[in-house]
């Protein structure tokens, strides 16, 4: 069974053909007297809006898990955080009431969980710059000179490649404690503590102008595929006397949360982190208009997983995907030729050399970029949750 599952027995739902927020419209009037017209097609524009938004990322299923399909998640998670935010300054006086005042609770708790995920992935992008520095030097060993390949060439780009296959076998283990640990818990030193590793001062740059970490952002001990378990723990679809009860604000919260899991899922099955296994249950009641998509991606990345040459990857990112293949399918071709090597042979090298030129492309174009995204998200959680929590805490005086 998928890790993303439909399971009757858990829906809270009267019909399957039913809206979720018709059920709040039938039953809320019973809690407000004066429900309004607006925030129920707020709250249904959001579900329909993630919906497409989660549509559009599997709409071109030869992109998915490229660097710039990951970038255009994240640029999905940050639409949706912040027309939840908006929802959410616009429930103001509803946010005290039981049980929605609980339920926010557990989201910014996940939210919290998420930071630490967002921190091992930033060290992960620092490690594939390290790789990309080894490719570079495979690169300007086989094209720097005119044919025919020399020893001396050969030589510098294997002793490379071995220095590559060593980083990439040890990533688990590249990992120093210097963060913060797995327990993702709400206290505000927490949140500071994780906020210097993406703050002005929490890196530094080497040589060759890449951004570089002081120290890795989480403990030896952390464990991403645990963290994400963490945050998708007790996450269940509302009731419908929930729904009634919150005046339908469990929903987009729901939603919100799934969002999140199913980002940070992606971003740890992708990217090279600790523990990074991806076994992680969470079922979705096929009445949300944007289940079918969420469910039928998190299908699509489980079977990526499963193929035989990805089993041991360092990461699911295509283009890990394609460093791995291309530097073994080198590493193989310089193991067996003689020098001065035939014209055939160096035509299969150049080839070879010629894709990771293209994949060396790739990570000097979108690793910056990544990264900045990926520091968004960080940010834009704890500034989001601070804001809620203070709405949380202090009164609503009206308007």
């Amino acid at each position: 069974m998928p890790a993303m599952d439909y399971q009757s027995s858990s829906t809270p739902f009267a019909s399957i053909g039913r809206s979720i927020l018709s059920i709040r419209r039938d039953q809320v009037h019973s809690v407000d007297p004066s429900p309004s017209s607006d925030q129920d097609q707020e709250l249904e524009s959001f579900q329909k809006h993630v919906s497409t938004l989660l549509s559009e990322l599997s709409s071109n299923p030869d992109d998915l898990l490229s660097m710039s399909w990951i970038r255009r998640l994240l640029d999905t998670f940050l639409i949706c955080q912040e027309e939840f935010r908006v929802i959410f300054f616009n429930s103001r006086p509803l946010l005290s009431r039981a049980p929605i005042d609980r339920i926010i609770s557990d989201f910014f708790d996940r939210a919290v969980k998420a930071l630490d995920v967002c921190n091992a992935v930033r060290d992960g992008i620092d490690q594939i710059r390290q790789w990309s520095a080894h490719l570079d030097i495979v690169l300007a060993a086989l094209l720097s000179r005119p044919s025919p390949l020399g020893e001396g060439q050969i030589r510098r780009a294997k002793k490379a490649l071995a220095d590559l296959a060593i980083l990439m076998l040890e990533n688990d283990k590249d990992s120093s404690g210097g963060g913060g640990g797995g327990g993702g818990g709400g206290g505000s030193s927490i949140l500071s503590h994780r906020n210097r590793s993406f703050g002005r001062n929490s890196g530094s740059r080497d040589k060759k102008g890449h951004f570089r970490s002081l120290s890795w952002s989480v403990s030896r001990s952390w464990s991403a595929s645990k963290q994400i378990q963490a945050i998708g723990s007790n996450l269940n679809a509302p009731r419908a006397n929930e729904i009634s009860a919150t005046s339908g604000l469990a929903v987009p919260v729901y939603t919100m949360s799934s969002v999140l899991l199913f980002t940070m899922w992606s971003l740890v099955a992708a990217i090279p982190c600790q523990d990074r296994g991806i076994q992680t249950h969470f079922s979705v009641p096929r009445s949300f208009v944007w289940a079918t998509a969420v469910l039928s991606l998190h299908e699509k990345i489980l079977e990526e997983s499963k193929k035989k040459e990805r089993k041991n990857s360092c990461g699911l990112l295509r283009e890990i995907h394609q460093i791995e293949r291309t530097t073994r399918g080198l590493m193989d071709v310089l193991d067996s030729v003689q020098v001065p090597m035939g014209d055939e042979k160096e035509a299969e090298v150049r080839q070879m050399v010629g894709e990771l030129a293209q994949v060396c492309e790739v990570l000097r174009e979108g690793l910056a970029p990544l990264e900045r995204q990926v520091r968004e998200v960080f940010h834009r959680i704890v500034r989001s949750r601070t804001e809620g929590l203070d709405c949380l805490t202090k009164p609503h005086n009206g308007e």
